[in-house]
């Protein structure tokens, strides 16, 4: 069987995300959310035959889901005069937008933990060069990401995407969950270890 019951259902999540806000962006003409959903229509693509192979968790994939239904919110749900993306959640420090970065590069890094487990040691002491590589790794993720971000705002006139500070930010916030992610696999290793 290619998927299992409570696997199915975080599929099913996935796809209704992608038909409410898909039909939304377009009745909306939300180019840019069709774009961005076309891409979350490739990522499931990858996931559904590969998850035989690779199992991931399903907190991993539940990760994933609410990364994209957050990430197509953020660009459908309009709030006072714009999209949620622009909702400032603390003063000058932390926008939407930047939640889901954080949010979702911290699921990417859990996700490249994942893949690359067996070829981890599974010792605590020699567990710092390949959590800097893994926080590296969710990290540059995200720099797909601002690429496939500047292809949208190249393709598409008027996008929400944001300039140069918008970029940095959204790198930063990338490093941050890249950053936490790899903290938490890190001291459930150290417990596991410990218990040992």
């Amino acid at each position: 069987m290619l998927l299992n019951k409570s696997e199915w259902r975080i599929f099913a999540v996935n796809f209704i995300n992608l038909a409410v806000f898909g039909g939304i962006a377009m009745w909306r003409r939300n180019w840019e959310f069709l774009f961005y959903g076309s891409i979350l229509v490739v990522v499931i693509a990858w996931i559904l035959p590969v998850q035989r192979r690779v199992r991931f968790s399903t907190g991993v994939l539940w990760g994933l889901t609410i990364w994209g239904i957050i990430h197509m919110a953020g660009g459908n749900v309009h709030v006072g005069g714009g999209v949620l993306y622009e909702v400032q959640l603390l003063p000058v420090v932390l926008r939407y937008d930047q939640l889901v970065h954080a949010f979702g590069f911290g699921v990417a890094t859990l996700v490249c933990h994942h893949l690359l487990r067996p070829y981890l040691i599974d010792d605590v002491r020699g567990w710092k060069a390949p959590a800097v590589i893994l926080v590296l790794a969710g990290a540059g993720v995200g720099v797909v990401n601002e690429i496939i971000e500047f292809v949208a705002q190249w393709m598409i006139p008027e996008t929400g995407v944001g300039g140069y500070t918008n970029t940095m930010l959204d790198l930063v916030f990338n490093m941050i969950g890249a950053t936490i992610a790899m903290g938490w696999v890190t001291a459930r290793n150290r417990r596991s270890f410990k218990a040992v």
